[in-house]
């Protein structure tokens, strides 16, 4: 299978303030719609992908799509292939620590990359892997997601959300805990790892209180709910244990009480056999008895005259011997045969007994016993159950004080970091061409959640004289753009993870392209970046800058993807700005773009 693991040296070319948590090394493509084979050599730091309209580069936001676990669109493979093949190879740098451990788990141990990949058949069919081994989708999310951040106009919106903004806020809340130098990726990693002193810490620690309360009041409701039934099957339990203690059944007693019922039921006939055969044995004339006791003396006359006759004298001597001790024990057999028509009655209603409480409880007397058993300790539960009950309200009344101390330090932390974060983002804001805008984090409370007892809205006003309102009402589309670049920038959501672009300068050009491209570069200083854009000031930015070409045949159509040399990033970038090949305007304005960065 393609992608496996290998050991490499990334090399940077900007001066970087920290080292990235994660780096898309590769990524490799075939046969998805246009694309038969591609493949990117990603650098830390800021990599560009551009191309004319309708060349293809949206395929790659399918690609990266499709390793964050998407379901595969119908018609993705390229016509006249079998099956597509979408491999991201990751470099961990050393810092799985920073996972969640459930993540962790999944990659390949002691390895320092992983590679993602996902394979379309042309019928829709799909399979995961990670680390060369078979994954769901679901994985795929999971892992995928902790690598990879994927940013488009639609994510901007979701971004956008009060759920999202709140998780924004938190991430800051994150970021500023970390000990003054220690700022940037690594440290804000650690800081969202701490534990229950981090901000990150105390929200996990206020789901997990939150979920105990629950659990404390659902039990209490069961327990106060089931009173009425507890009682019924209470009485039911103890009837049940009465019946069988009454019985008191003995394992294995029931083959001595069958074989005592034979006894009892023959005992007539056993007797006239036991004297029968007493008397055949016996010293009794005519007896068996007496007949061998006359050879035994006839015997012991002539002893000493022959060997051979004496060892059958022998012989005989031990069987009259054993014929008076047989004797002597029937006798007594006899006389231990009673015909009690009492004892009889007496066991036939005990296996009756033992029979009736194996029919009600499993069959077999070892069965009953566990039943017996089981309703001793249902028993003493549910006599127990005002112990239990106070129980259950200890634990309610302890996870809902520490749920709302926990959510108390949650609202205190965010409420303290709520004008910080707005001075930053309105600070960004200033240098992404919104000079004029004002934003307010503006907290208030709600029922508890998971992530606390409070509902964030963002509220910008894009423009003096205009009221502040929710972002996602106030915002134009390229408006929304920056705001999303700033909050990005500032909380430092997800900065572990490689940060990709799709379309992000929608709406925007000039000298506020330009001011959005310096933004992807200092997020890709401290991680990496990678961005699809039309924006000739932004692809001047670029560590890295690869071109989508797409040609066209009389019958196909193939894009291609290519890195770009210094003179070629040039060459693309004139095209960008609109120039033929030759504009020497337009190369000089190109050659600028490049030296200013």
């Amino acid at each position: 299978m393609p992608g496996t693991s290998r050991n490499r040296v990334v090399t940077r070319s900007v001066r970087r303030r920290c080292e990235p948590v994660f780096v898309l090394l590769e990524l490799r493509v075939e046969n998805l719609l246009l694309i038969e084979r591609a493949e990117l050599d990603l650098v830390p730091g800021l990599n560009v992908v551009t191309g004319e309209t309708g060349a293809g580069k949206t395929v790659l936001a399918h690609a990266l799509d499709l390793l964050l676990g998407a379901k595969p669109r119908s018609g993705i493979v390229r016509p006249g292939a079998s099956e597509a093949w979408v491999e991201g190879v990751f470099a961990l740098n050393g810092r799985t620590d920073v996972l969640p451990a459930e993540i962790a788990e999944r990659l390949p141990e002691g390895e320092d990359e992983v590679v993602l990949a996902r394979r379309v058949t042309a019928e829709g069919r799909s399979r995961a892997f990670i680390g060369g081994r078979s994954a769901t989708a679901a994985d795929l999310r999971e892992v995928g997601g902790a690598l990879l951040a994927f940013h488009g106009q639609h994510e901007a919106r979701r971004l956008l959300s009060p759920a999202a903004q709140l998780a924004l806020l938190d991430a800051f809340c994150a970021s500023e805990g970390a000990a003054p130098g220690r700022k940037g990726a690594k440290a804000k990693a650690k800081a969202r790892t701490e534990g229950a002193d981090g901000h990150l810490g105390r929200r996990d620690a206020h789901a997990a209180a939150l979920a105990a309360e629950r659990d404390a009041r659902r039990r209490l409701e069961e327990l106060h709910d089931a009173a009425g039934a507890r009682e019924r099957e209470l009485d039911l339990l103890r009837f049940e244990l009465q019946e069988i203690d009454d019985v008191a059944p003995v394992e294995d007693e029931q083959e001595e009480l069958s074989a005592a019922r034979e006894r009892l039921r023959h005992v007539e006939a056993l007797r006239g056999a036991a004297y029968v055969a007493s008397q055949a044995l016996g010293s009794d004339e005519g007896s068996a008895g007496a007949g061998l006791a006359a050879g035994e003396s006839a015997l012991d006359a002539v002893a000493g005259v022959d060997p051979d006759l004496d060892v059958l004298a022998a012989r005989l001597s031990s069987l009259r011997i054993e014929a008076d001790d047989l004797a002597a024990e029937l006798a007594r057999h006899l006389d231990r045969l009673d015909a009690d028509p009492a004892e009889l009655e007496r066991v036939e209603e005990r296996l009756q007994s033992l029979s009736r409480l194996e029919r009600k409880h499993g069959g077999s007397v070892a069965a009953v016993l566990d039943h017996a058993e089981r309703c001793r300790q249902r028993i003493a539960e549910f006599e127990d159950v005002e112990g239990a009950t106070e129980a259950a309200e200890a634990d309610l009344a302890d996870a809902r004080r520490r749920r709302e101390r926990l959510a108390k330090e949650l609202t205190a932390t965010r409420s303290a970091a709520a004008p910080r974060l707005a001075a930053a983002v309105v600070e960004r804001l200033a240098g992404l061409a919104m000079p004029a805008a004002t934003l307010e984090v503006r907290l208030e409370d709600r029922e508890p959640g998971p992530t606390g007892a409070d509902h964030c809205e963002f509220l910008l006003a894009p423009n003096p004289g205009v009221p502040a309102a929710p972002v996602r009402e106030s915002a134009s589309g390229g408006e929304l753009s920056r705001v999303m670049l700033a909050l990005l920038a500032v909380a430092g959501a997800g900065t572990d993870a490689t940060q990709v672009f799709d379309e992000i300068d929608a709406g925007v050009g000039g000298q506020t392209g330009r001011a959005v491209g310096e933004q992807l570069r200092a997020l890709g200083r401290e991680g990496q970046v990678l961005c699809i854009t039309h924006l000739p000031q932004i692809a001047a930015l670029a560590d890295r800058h690869f071109a989508i070409e797409k040609t066209t045949s009389e019958d196909t159509a193939v894009t291609a993807v290519r890195r770009l040399d210094d003179p070629e990033v040039v060459g693309e970038l004139v095209r960008m700005l609109g120039g033929e090949t030759g504009d020497e305007g337009a190369r000089r304005h190109a050659e600028e773009l490049r030296s200013a960065a």
